[in-house]
């Protein structure tokens, strides 16, 4: 009597992740073989590593870090059975070789990303995508039509409006220092209108440097301007809460986790282009803000370094309205998908209240409540990426902006523009202090849940980590 045939296991996320990691590890020893077997041959599908290449390239150019991109054209390999693959990915240019195995040479081939917009909403279709080639539940050739359909997709909100989430970051962040209602409208005015600023000059080819500096001179220059009316008029406003609010729209919080998971997971070229990309932005922020606060010293504008605008360790309903703002308008100006923006805000508010709350208990310095809250963002959000299948990215970048160091910046930028040289320097190294740290902490708290969590994509758990067993993790 005939066997009955087994029922195919039902699609859930146990299965998933199980079925993830078996394969992985299956093609783990081929994957990073020292020989070759001459007897197997296996000629690659040239459309399979096109797609591969194509799929990689559109990730990296939506902002994804260089391991997930790597993890994710090695889950396509597998899936579409491409022998024996190595893939490479550096800060612009990807590469990947299949070897057919005997005398056949390996079919080698390159994508170079000259152009990046960040967008999430792409990342997330592409990370479903990825998932399901790997499951076997999309043949290649819907898998490529799948990809064009995502590169011809619109993002889940209008351009205006990413442009108004772009605004409300700064008002968001003016709210929560202390400014009032109509300085929390500058803000967002002048924020959009250096952005436009921004977009102007890159549509006539001026560098991105040059750029971000033009849109923090022109948002700077309203702040003063309205500083210098409050002044004269006495009006009592925190005009400087502009200021603030627009170098936290600005500050380069995407980059300066990437760099630091790049350089964690052993891509120290990436890691370290990445972080230079940082450092000319806030180089960029600085020149810019810097320039327009010196001509206001100078033209007499009264610029007080005893009211300045911050939120301490406060966590009155406002400053939390603010810190909820601040990362719903971050996901929205990121194209995070809407139906993720509640839990963003409430992780927004999170970070805030681990911070604020750990230093006023404990009267620490910022940059240990800023370590903190990071931690705790990092496992939420790599935990939450797991759950739910989606780029951690699209989790924690948006929920460290209520701790970016804006108001710190903007100290450090005064205290030099008056002529307080070594303060100055103290509150700029204090800045990028405390973003480091938001860095290091969000991928400290992911690798506490890589080390106790076992799956994810490609299978990426605590065994699947080449760069890991280069040293201890191999004893």
């Amino acid at each position: 009597m005939a066997e009955n045939p087994q029922k195919p296991t039902s699609l859930n996320e146990n299965n998933l992740l199980t079925r993830l990691r078996d394969w992985r590890t299956a093609r783990e020893p081929e994957l990073h073989a020292d020989g070759l077997d001459d007897d197997i041959i296996e000629l690659p599908d040239p459309r399979a590593i096109d797609l591969v290449l194509r799929v990689g390239e559109l990730l990296l150019a939506s902002g994804e870090s260089n391991e997930a991109v790597s993890e994710s054209m090695l889950s396509l390999s597998v899936a579409f059975e491409l022998p024996r693959t190595e893939v490479s990915v550096t800060f612009t240019a990807i590469t990947i070789s299949a070897h057919p195995g005997g005398d056949y040479p390996p079919v080698t081939g390159e994508r170079v990303v000259r152009r990046r917009t960040l967008d999430y909403f792409r990342v997330n279709e592409l990370h479903a995508l990825v998932q399901d080639a790997a499951l076997g539940q999309v043949e290649l050739e819907g898998a490529i039509a799948r990809l064009r359909s995502i590169k011809r997709s619109r993002p889940p909100y209008p351009n205006w409006l990413i442009i108004v989430g772009f605004g409300l970051i700064a008002s968001s962040a003016s709210l929560m220092v202390g400014g009032q209602f109509i300085v929390a409208t500058a803000a967002f005015l002048a924020t959009v209108l250096g952005d436009r600023t921004s977009a102007f000059l890159a549509k006539r080819g001026v560098a991105e440097f040059y750029q971000m500096t033009a849109a923090a001179v022109t948002a700077s220059s309203i702040g003063v301007a309205l500083l210098w009316v409050s002044t004269e008029l006495d009006l009592g406003l925190h005009a400087g809460a502009i200021i603030t609010g627009n170098i936290m729209a600005l500050l380069p919080g995407r980059p300066l986790v990437s760099s630091l998971q790049d350089g964690i997971s052993g891509a120290y070229v990436s890691s370290a282009a990445r972080l230079l990309e940082t450092f000319l932005m806030l180089g960029a922020i600085v020149s810019g803000v810097g320039a327009v606060a010196y001509t206001a010293v100078r033209l007499g504008v009264n610029m007080d370094l005893e009211n300045l605008p911050t939120a301490g360790t406060s966590m009155d309903l406002v400053v939390l309205i603010g810190a909820a703002g601040i990362a719903m308008a971050f996901a929205v100006s990121l194209t995070v998908p809407p139906r993720m923006l509640p839990v963003i805000g409430a992780m927004g508010v999170l970070i805030w209240v681990i911070n604020a709350g750990l230093r006023s208990v404990t009267d620490a310095p910022p940059i240990i409540g800023t370590v903190a809250g990071a931690v705790v963002i990092g496992i939420v959000g790599h935990w939450l990426a797991r759950r739910t299948r989606r780029p951690v990215l699209s989790y924690v970048v948006p929920s460290i902006a209520p701790l970016l160091p804006g108001s710190i910046l903007y100290r450090g930028l005064l205290h030099m523009t008056l002529g307080d040289a070594v303060p100055g320097l103290l509150g700029l190294a204090e800045a990028v202090a405390v973003g480091m740290a938001l860095g290091a902490g969000v991928n400290l708290g992911g690798e506490l849940v890589r080390a106790f969590y076992r799956g994810g994509l490609a299978g990426a758990g605590r065994s699947s980590r080449p760069a890991a067993r280069r040293t201890r993790g191999s004893y």
